[in-house]
């Protein structure tokens, strides 16, 4: 195996044509330089320079072991300006996860803005559950990830660095036509949304996701639980695993469903949202990072998701929730028909 110092001997004497040029040019004395192609040359099994009276030229030989180091010197060179964009976080690929609803808004903000500042760095992203990008980002196929706490609480991230980014309420979508929709509602929450109390949905049929069994597992989904305050029971009708089949539901009249606010960007137009005010389920919103070794783009792009955030949003908790020991949240089974929470985040 030829040595890489040795090669790059090669190539400035092969430039220069002379061994005092290549060693005034490397910093060597000639001697020096001597000494080490005729180390190069004993390495290839003969000589790879003709000694002229003025200089030297490369023998056949030579030009073979000349034209492979320069492809091999020009393949590090890439290499090394590639490493140095990347620790730079102007190179390189960025690997990004994020939940459904944060790809309404949130993340397609904040990767256009980092893409703009940073044109050099491919990202490549994945949806799943949070969850799912949570043992993604552990087992390094991520560099940073979208996460949040709903329906099941915070995933175990003993090896990452967790960032709360938003608190998003769950808004209540109902169809156009609905009663609660055509009344006149004049108090509005922090959503900018006005106020439907709980109590007047106690014989609403809900849709729920398809996944999530009520009280499995000694949880409740949040719906449950604002119900159980309210001392009641949501009658759970169609099970509808994605948020688009949800509120297709929902707009043909057969129930009504939670929404997370950060996904009303891209709800239809032929529903309505109100907010719970008090009793509105609320879920927090983070971003995950590997703890020791977070790329610089990654960084990056946090800090254009802490700004869409802000605007997207309230304040975050100061300090993450606990990681739910016991795994994804179940809720109740249902009857025909009605409105949505749990399964996709």
């Amino acid at each position: 195996m030829f040595d890489i110092d040795a090669l790059r001997l090669l190539d400035v004497v092969a430039r220069t044509g002379s061994f005092t040029a290549a060693a005034a040019e490397l910093n060597y004395t000639q001697s020096a330089v001597s000494r080490r192609i005729l180390a190069l040359e004993r390495q290839a099994g003969g000589p790879l320079f003709e000694r002229l009276p003025r200089g030297v030229r490369l023998t056949p030989a030579g030009e073979i072991l000349h034209r492979h180091a320069r492809t091999a010197l020009d393949l590090l060179g890439h290499a090394q300006a590639e490493l140095s964009a990347l620790q730079r976080g102007h190179g390189g690929r960025l690997r990004i996860g994020s939940f459904p609803t944060a790809n309404a808004a949130l993340v397609p903000a904040a990767v256009r803005d980092f893409m703009a500042e940073r044109p050099g760095v491919e990202a490549a992203l994945t949806e799943g559950r949070s969850a799912q990008l949570m043992d993604r980002l552990r087992d390094g196929a991520l560099d940073i990830a979208v996460i949040s706490d709903y329906p099941a609480g915070l995933p175990p991230a003993d090896t990452a660095e967790i960032v709360p980014l938003l608190t998003d309420e769950l808004l209540l979508a109902l169809p156009r036509d609905h009663r609660l929709a055509c009344a006149d509602a004049t108090a509005e929450h922090g959503t900018g949304h006005p106020v439907v109390d709980l109590r007047e949905l106690k014989d609403e049929r809900w849709i729920e996701g398809a996944g999530w069994i009520a009280g499995a597992g000694g949880h409740d989904s949040m719906l449950a639980a604002a119900y159980a305050r309210a001392g009641a029971t949501p009658k759970i009708a169609i099970r509808v695993e994605e948020w688009t089949g949800k509120l297709g539901f929902v707009a043909a009249g057969l129930g009504v469903a939670l929404v997370p606010a950060l996904a009303a960007p891209a709800l239809r137009t032929d529903i309505v949202l109100r907010s719970l005010g008090e009793s509105a389920p609320r879920r927090t919103v983070y971003a995950a990072l590997p703890r020791d070794a977070a790329l610089p783009a990654a960084r990056a792009l946090l800090d254009h998701l802490h700004r869409h955030a802000a605007a997207l949003g309230s304040p975050p908790p100061a300090t993450p929730s606990a990681p739910s020991p016991a795994g994804p949240v179940h809720t109740g089974r249902g009857a025909r028909g009605g409105a949505a929470t749990g399964g996709r985040q």
